[in-house]
């Protein structure tokens, strides 16, 4: 599960700096339009603040073998990977959103939460 929180810690801190700085390019790439008010663009940042928070904790927790508080994380992480998902499909089907990135983001997210899934399950201790 290691490799897991290291790679969702590095994804979501990523994405967390470049959305804080520069939240209407990323909405470009991300839904082909840019934000322009100013608050879009204090809860576009306010966003950025959540995923580096995420990030640092799956950073922190990426040493911790098993326990409740894994198990937490990863169930979180599987939650917003999937809220996501059903939020970006809609953007682009329901909505006509068309950035560059917007399915590269779906994708991303559906690995990550089948990836978290698998995770879950494996790591799942057996009922006897």
């Amino acid at each position: 599960m290691k490799k897991l929180l290291i790679v969702t810690a590095l994804i979501e801190l990523t994405t967390g700096l470049l959305l804080i700085p520069f939240p209407s390019v990323m909405a470009t790439i991300l839904f082909g339009s840019p934000i322009d008010s100013p608050v879009a663009l204090t809860i576009a940042r306010v966003a950025g603040v959540a995923l580096i928070s995420l990030g640092t904790a799956f950073w922190l927790g990426r040493d911790e073998k098993q326990g409740k508080a894994l198990k937490g994380l990863v169930t979180a992480m599987t939650i917003y990977n999937i809220g996501v998902i059903i939020v970006f499909i809609y953007g682009a089907i329901i909505l006509g959103l068309s950035g560059i990135g917007i399915w590269p983001v779906v994708s991303v997210h559906l690995a990550m939460a089948v990836w978290c899934i698998m995770s879950l399950l494996k790591n799942h201790p057996k009922q006897e």
